[in-house]
């Protein structure tokens, strides 16, 4: 992999996750914060009317407008997907991109404490993950690489490397210390880490780590008319990355019945009741423990 010159750490994405937000406001005052040798470094707020209107987006998701094909529709023309082609253009374009690098900043409502979601599985993000994990062991690597970056929706993949940093449990505009705290701490690891590869430098790095492979999202249960009938079971709510297996409760009905885990494979979920998925119904993710080896 070629070194990595550009680097653009994005914030506001959605517009009242507010971590992201404010740590741009700092680092743009103080740039010295996200400097390191060898690396060009740029802020970007990527959704500032979000944040006027203290909403996730206007229109749509601004998240999920970064496919090439949506890119290159000038029929997709509201709000966000305007915004994500301006970001392209600065940032990108995409498949042939300026920046080298996207850190894109989230917050999460789900007690998923700091996450790094990673959207590749090169040699690149397996050791950024085992260097995250050896200078924060409280943090969690989740691998979203089902798709190339290509294919990816995510803003983080304009570039032909990009990362999310997902900080939580945070409520939509609010801004939590400790959550704010782990949020700079990852970023700040993830640009140490990006110099000392550039220069073959990384310490000695454990030989494999526990990592989390997304594999599916459940749905609220629903009625035949779409209304919703259940809640996420109190024994799951807030166990972000807790096992499931077979049988084990995972919506109560309002009516009092249950609903159980009928999956083939112990999963973990995450995003367990994210406020911001409610406008489509969804529940959590789930995903697989796996064993991430360096090469």
């Amino acid at each position: 992999m070629k070194k990595i010159n550009k680097v653009a750490v994005v914030g506001g994405t959605h517009g009242n996750e507010f971590s992201g937000i404010y740590l741009l406001r700092k680092w743009q005052k103080s740039p010295d914060l996200l400097a390191r040798e060898g690396l060009n470094v740029e802020t970007l707020f990527a959704n500032p009317k979000g944040f006027e209107e203290n909403k996730r987006y206007l229109d749509c998701d601004l998240n999920r407008q970064f496919t090439l094909e949506d890119l290159a529709n000038p029929a997709l023309a509201n709000y966000e997907q305007s915004r994500a082609k301006v970001i392209n253009a600065q940032l990108g374009p995409k498949g042939n991109s300026k920046t080298d690098f996207v850190i894109d900043l989230h917050n999460t409502t789900s007690n998923m404490g700091p996450t790094l979601i990673l959207l590749k599985s090169d040699d690149f993000n397996k050791k950024m993950g085992a260097y995250v994990l050896s200078k924060m062991p409280e943090a969690i690597v989740v691998y979203e690489d089902q798709v190339s970056m290509e294919e990816h929706y995510f803003l983080a993949s304009i570039a032909p490397q990009g990362v999310i940093v997902e900080i939580g449990p945070q409520p939509q505009s609010v801004i939590r210390q400790d959550v704010l705290d782990w949020m700079e701490t990852m970023t700040q690891t993830i640009l140490d880490f990006v110099a000392l590869y550039n220069n073959n430098q990384l310490p000695e790095l454990p030989a494999s780590y526990d990592a989390y492979k997304y594999t599916e999202s459940l749905t609220l249960p629903q009625d035949e008319d779409g209304e919703r009938i259940g809640m996420v079971h109190k024994n799951v709510q807030d166990n972000d990355f807790k096992p499931l297996t077979k049988g084990d409760p995972i919506f109560t009905l309002f009516d009092g019945g249950e609903i159980t885990y009928q999956g083939e494979y112990k999963a973990y979920p995450h995003f367990i009741n994210e406020a911001a998925y409610y406008d489509n119904n969804l529940a959590m993710s789930l995903a697989e423990k796996i064993t991430i080896t360096l090469d």
